[in-house]
């Protein structure tokens, strides 16, 4: 279980450092499992575990506390590497060297638009039955009609503030992203490091400026796209920090450097818990501020390539485990893909917390995905994620 003064859940979710190339790679076809399948096939029996499983993943997602049952149970060793960032993910992918990665909604699609990823035959999954109903068939985890990994967890980018500082409280983002309204707060405003940032200003456009017709903050063509880029740079001056690391953002609100901004629920929790002042949106608005938010919900995958698949399976299916996804889920600070796992946390308040088993407030959540450029209405011209890594590097300046 987590700690005030454990290692933070996404400090490794770093600053995204440059431009990466979005051509997508086709995977070698052809190559054989000891269960016959070929690449690009799904799984259709579990066998014998290869004795090692290497996985790329989230800081707080492969943890001693999980690994070594699953490891005594299966004989699969873990070797965990952490990705800081989802284009470290796609391109240690790339490599062909790992089994499978914990990726994000703006990952999934990149893995399998270049072939890097097998589908997954739930059948050989006994505890996806019982993962939450409203995770199952997303399109960030779902392509061709087939599902592509196994939910592990989610969570909300929620709107915290300085409550002794921020009156009356905020109802709405406009408070960072309004220039008229934020601008009170100029300089101590924080606001997350990346790219998918934008469309936090593609969610707010979407119900104050109604005239263009944004439907899906992450499908957006060059009007729409434009529109949010530039709230985004009227935003810049009055930003304080762009935080990459939870503990800076925990920092700089408990000195009140920064009294507004995107946060996670790890760092909200935290900081109430050490009696800071800080609020995020009550009950009475749905948790939520009333446009909404963005979040993340995140997939495991298996590669195309995958050296060991039957330790791979055999992961997938223990991740999502109850007793284990309630406790990877504590420590990370995200709401447990398991529906069971709500019985098996040591916080008996912890679902509730994170709203894991309300349906109506995730439906209010639009989960990170990779931006393209096929619009998913039969048109193309929306902007890819290339144009939005780019936009974000000009945003900062």
């Amino acid at each position: 279980m987590r700690t005030k003064d454990a290692h933070p859940a996404r400090m490794a979710w770093l600053i995204v450092a440059g431009l990466l190339s979005f051509m997508l790679l086709l995977a070698g076809c052809g190559s054989s499992d000891d269960n016959g399948g070929t690449a690009g096939d799904e799984l259709q029996k579990v066998g014998k575990g290869e004795g090692s499983l290497n996985l790329i993943n989230w800081a707080g997602y492969v943890e001693p506390e999980w690994t070594k049952p699953f490891e005594q149970k299966t004989g699969c060793k873990v070797s965990p590497k952490v990705a800081g960032t989802s284009d470290e993910m796609v391109q240690l992918m790339r490599t062909g060297e790992y089994d499978g990665v914990s990726a994000s909604g703006n990952a999934t699609a990149r893995l399998f638009e270049g072939g890097d990823v097998d589908p997954v035959n739930v059948d050989l999954v006994p505890n996806y039955k019982t993962v939450f109903s409203d995770l199952k068939g997303q399109p960030y985890n779902t392509f061709d009609g087939k599902p592509y990994g196994i939910p592990h967890g989610r969570g909300a980018n929620l709107l915290m503030w300085n409550s002794d500082t921020v009156k009356p409280a905020p109802k709405s983002w406009n408070v960072t992203l309004d220039p008229k309204v934020a601008s009170t707060y100029s300089g101590k405003i924080s606001q997350y490091d990346d790219p998918m940032s934008i469309a936090e200003a593609a969610l707010y456009l979407k119900m104050h400026n109604p005239d263009l017709g944004i439907e899906d903050p992450y499908e957006l063509n060059d009007e729409q796209f434009e529109a949010a880029v530039q709230l985004m740079k009227e935003q810049r001056p009055l930003v304080g920090e762009y935080w990459g690391e939870a503990e800076k953002q925990i920092s700089s609100f408990a000195s009140g450097d920064i009294q507004v901004g995107t946060t996670w629920q790890y760092q909200y929790f935290l900081l109430k818990g050490e009696g800071k002042p800080v609020a995020a949106s009550p009950a009475s608005q749905g948790f939520l501020p009333e446009e909404g938010a963005t979040g993340w919900s995140d997939t495991w995958m298996i590669s195309s390539e995958a050296a060991h698949p039957n330790c791979m399976y055999m992961w997938m299916n223990w991740i999502i485990e109850p007793e284990a996804n309630a406790q990877v889920a504590e420590y990370f600070g995200e709401a447990p893909a398991q529906e069971l796992a709500c019985e098996k946390t040591v916080n008996p308040n912890f679902c509730a917390e994170y709203h894991a088993e309300e349906p109506n407030f995730w439906k209010r959540v639009y989960y990170w995905k990779t931006p393209l450029a096929d619009c998913g209405n039969g048109s193309e011209d929306c902007k890819d994620y290339n144009d939005w890594v780019q936009a974000w590097t000009s945003i900062k300046g």
